[in-house]
């Protein structure tokens, strides 16, 4: 049996799922799931289930302005805040995990990080600060902060909403930090699975193909980065795409040869 808890860490809304057994009494190597832009962490139960199954411990936050934190903040207004709900979840992870290893709940030497979207962009976020991620998954992200950032930044003017150039200044500061194209020898060769349809008209298909390119020569051992493109594909996560990104943890953080196509 699957247990699903909604437990608050750090003040953040959080949803717990793991199988009933295994509970609060084991470390377990454990997969962090960062929802997408205007979603919530609930929308992300089905993958969380599969990855429970297999043995994981999944933990799902709501992002700033988002589910049970979302409030008033909406709309344009959100738009805005885009790379702040960003940065803040970069940081909040980190909290989390804390958390989780206070609790002796997490395997230190298995940990891996997934997201959708705002997720997956957050994710390559995370990989550009902490080492202690061991494998991580990409649903339709971009790893090119400060590029997205500028193309939003026009697209949001463009709509007639007029943004300080100080506070453009100032934001494309923070996000060079953390943005992992710029760093790439961060990730050390950590085994990371790339997704992306070639329709998505949110986050350009693009970058996930310029950044596979990149990376696929630096990697020493190839098996650690794939790369997998759905054509007639927009900005919806797939049921293969799911099951791909289930079966890269299970490979990469537990050391099994599982295919897919059995589920």
């Amino acid at each position: 049996m699957i247990t699903i808890k909604n437990e608050t860490i750090h003040n953040i809304p959080t949803l717990h799922v793991v199988k009933a057994e295994n509970d609060h009494t084991k470390q377990l190597p454990t997969v962090f799931f960062l929802h997408g832009y205007t979603s919530a962490k609930e929308h992300n139960l089905a993958i969380a289930y599969l990855l429970a199954e297999k043995g994981f411990r999944v933990i799902l936050p709501d992002a700033l302005h988002h589910g049970e934190r979302e409030g008033d903040v909406r709309g344009k207004d959100r738009d805005v805040l885009f790379w702040n709900i960003v940065l803040q979840s970069i940081k909040e992870i980190s909290l989390i995990k804390d958390n989780l290893q206070q609790r002796e709940l997490i395997d230190n030497e298995r940990i891996g990080v997934a997201g959708t979207s705002m997720g997956a962009i957050t994710m390559y976020g995370t990989l550009s600060q902490y080492s202690w991620i061991h494998s991580a998954v990409s649903f339709m992200g971009t790893a090119y902060f400060q590029s997205f950032a500028n193309a939003q930044i026009k697209m949001i003017e463009d709509s007639g909403h007029t943004l300080e150039e100080k506070m453009k200044q100032a934001m494309l500061s923070q996000l060079k930090a953390v943005d992992l194209s710029q760093n790439l020898e961060a990730l050390n060769e950590r085994p990371l699975l790339i997704w992306h349809g070639e329709q998505d008209q949110v986050v350009p298909f693009d970058y996930s193909k310029a950044l596979y390119a990149q990376l696929y020569d630096q990697y020493d051992q190839t098996d650690r980065i794939q790369f997998i493109q759905e054509p007639n594909t927009s900005h919806k996560v797939t049921r293969h795409a799911t099951l791909q990104g289930v079966d890269w943890f299970c490979t990469h953080l537990l050391n099994e040869k599982v295919k897919a196509s059995v589920w």
